[in-house]
């Protein structure tokens, strides 16, 4: 073949490689699953939809090597295309669960497929002249494209649509093959390593890599350290591309079993620094480094390291590999960081017994010498990192408030919800007395917030309760139908050895609440004005009650029904018609203007919470039905005008 072609050749195998990557982790690992956070898919019926992809995935990497259908290793390949583009764009749609586990298994069939035979055929793809480098820089560039900030920070529908875009253009790239030859400087598999000991070594690091990424996407703290803002993610791509080039070159001077030592190395590192918060920074520059070390062998293995070997051969050791190493070992990982929440020491010490094993043999026999002298240099490294650690300060233990306090700056609360009463504005009334500069100078950090897209929290715990904020993150809609704030019913998911995020941050909207008596002489002088009940009407109001209280006030209310169990006292069913008047000792008046201070500001000490971004003149409507419908006089334990009762 000329040498301009087989450069061209090369690259559709750089090509190849860099989409594979690029739609399993930025598709596969991130995009489907925030999308299934968007269709409320969580807990149990997760674990059914990602069970499916993994059933797909092992079943297809297993069946890939051994169908008679599409022989050809160019349309197998363009079949597994295919199937990755519709999954992807499949995903758009408003599935059901039915349909969500459907997709999830189309994801782990065509990634199976896929996978498997580029793997199997690589040298079709990559020419002759330096396939490992070719290996490396496809997986290096993958990467770097998934850590591109405008990508990983897109919507799941965008990382969605760009997956199958380069599905697409992947199935034209593979339209043409090059002779299925062994390419020449390849080097041979060392004789030490049995195949049965290649799948326990990438099965331990594959295991180890998934643990470690959902505990740094499942904790804010690791998270804000690796991979959020722009900086990091530039960082993160970069040290996998020069990670992924390194990785050819160690597996062409070096050999496979050295490379597989230095990429468990640098993971234990990581997961050993990710212990310690303020270690966080440098376990962010071993973890890229590690994975694409295993990375770039994990492409190269069946097709260009293992031992010569049929085609069939090949495909079998290939679709094993990715089977137990690629789909068992991630399923182990994840299922590690949900339940454990870290990585423990004892099974570091065995996936390293499992990884090192064949280098240390290998040293063993050759260099002695130099073996002892790295283990003592190791030791005194561990001895010294211990006593600096010992003597380090240790972080301060965090309250419950205090934590909530960082799930709320984590979350980006402040984007939509300010934390500042403006003086001598209508603010006063509606979310309580302003604060002064030295009480806002004196926060670390100040939360004044950025726009007011959501209420004022500034008193925030004077208003609401517990469980109207837990109702509220659940499903925002439910409580306030024109809300357009998403569900935070994920920071409730704790896992075992974790902290509850969701009872944190409601610890601390509670801490919020001015704890005098001023703001709520101020609420009890108010009422509508003339002019507002002029022009208000109870046919108004009835519509308003359907919108704002019937969720809680009606017998078929959604939030009566999800939480009825939660209530201290469940609220009154009022849409039973006109019944018993509130009090028979008050005027009509004094009757309404009460219900209308309960519509606006709600009942202290209970869970129904006011309304205050209602107009006076919709209060007044509210309060006018209300005066025709309620059905009991109020207790007088929930008499919001009650002597000497405080917030």
């Amino acid at each position: 073949m000329p040498q301009s072609n087989q450069r061209v050749a090369g690259w559709r195998g750089v090509s190849l490689v860099a989409i594979t990557y690029v739609y399993f982790l930025i598709f596969a690992q991130f995009a489907f699953l925030k999308r299934l956070t968007e269709l409320s898919i969580a807990d149990a019926h997760l674990k059914a939809v990602m069970a499916a992809m993994a059933f797909g995935g092992i079943l297809f990497s297993l069946l890939t090597p051994r169908t008679n259908l599409l022989r050809s290793p160019r349309l197998r390949l363009q079949a597994g295309l295919a199937l990755c583009a519709a999954a992807a764009l499949l995903t758009l749609l408003p599935l059901v669960l039915p349909a969500s586990i459907a997709v999830a298994f189309l994801i782990g069939s065509g990634l199976g497929i896929l996978t498997v035979t580029l793997v199997t055929h690589l040298r079709s793809w990559l020419g002759t002249g330096s396939p490992l480098l070719k290996v490396g820089i496809g997986t290096g560039l993958g990467y770097l494209i998934c850590n591109f900030p405008p990508l990983f920070t897109a919507t799941p529908a965008a990382q969605a649509l760009t997956a199958a875009a380069l599905c697409l253009a992947a199935i034209a790239i593979a339209s043409k093959t090059t002779p299925d030859t062994p390419p020449e400087g390849t080097p041979a598999l060392q004789s030490t390593i049995s195949f049965p000991q290649v799948l326990i070594c990438f099965t331990a690091l594959i295991w180890l890599d998934s643990a470690a990424f959902f505990i740094i996407q499942g904790t804010p703290a690791l998270k804000a350290g690796t991979w959020e803002g722009t900086a990091h993610l530039w960082i993160n791509g970069l040290l996998h591309l020069v990670a992924a080039v390194a990785s050819a070159w160690l597996l062409r001077r070096r050999g496979l079993s050295s490379t597989l030592s230095l990429a468990f190395l640098a993971l234990a590192c990581a997961c050993l620094l990710l212990l310690d918060p303020h270690c966080v920074p440098i376990a962010s520059l071993f973890y890229p480094i590690g994975v694409s070390l295993y990375s770039v062998a994990l492409v190269a293995y069946p097709s260009l390291l293992a031992p010569a070997s049929s085609t069939g051969e090949r495909g079998r050791k290939a679709g094993w590999i990715y089977a137990i190493g690629g789909w068992f070992g991630s399923a182990m990982g994840i299922g590690m960081g949900q339940n454990l929440g870290h990585i423990p020491p004892f099974f570091l010490l065995l996936a390293g017994a499992l990884v090192l094993t064949p280098q240390i043999a290998a040293l063993l026999r050759s260099r002695r010498r130099e073996l002892i002298a790295t283990a003592v240099v190791l030791l005194a490294a561990l001895g010294i990192w211990r006593t600096v650690a010992a003597l380090s300060p240790k972080p301060p233990v965090l309250t419950q408030v205090e934590r909530g306090r960082q799930v709320y700056i984590s979350e980006g609360c402040i984007n939509c919800h300010s934390q500042y009463v403006r003086p001598n504005t209508a603010d006063v009334l509606m979310w309580g007395p302003a604060q002064t500069i030295d009480d806002l100078r004196s926060e670390r950090p100040p939360l004044i917030g950025n726009r007011r897209q959501g209420p004022d929290l500034s008193e925030v715990g004077s208003r609401r309760s517990p469980l109207w904020f837990k109702a509220h993150f659940y499903a925002p809609s439910q409580i306030n139908h024109a809300s357009f704030m998403p569900s935070y019913a994920y920071l409730f998911r704790s896992q075992p050895g974790t902290q509850n995020q969701g009872a944190d941050l409601i610890a601390y909207l509670q801490s919020l609440q001015d704890q005098g008596v001023e703001h709520l002489l101020v609420e009890r002088a108010w009422h509508p004005s003339a002019a507002d009940f002029a022009g208000a009407s109870a046919k108004h109001g009835s519509r308003l009650f359907t919108t704002y209280c019937a969720t809680c006030h009606a017998s078929g209310g959604q939030t009566r029904a999800a939480w009825r169990s939660s209530f201290r006292r469940l609220p009154p069913d009022l849409s039973v018609g006109p019944l018993q008047d509130l009090s028979a000792a008050d005027s009509p008046d004094q009757r309404r203007d009460r219900l209308a201070q309960i519509v606006k500001f709600g009942i202290p000490g209970t869970d129904m919470a006011g309304h205050e971004y209602l107009s006076d003149r919709d209060v007044a409507s509210l309060s006018l039905w209300l005066q025709q419908t309620i059905a009991q006089p109020l207790a007088p334990s929930t008499n919001p005008l009650s002597p000497g009762e405080t917030r």
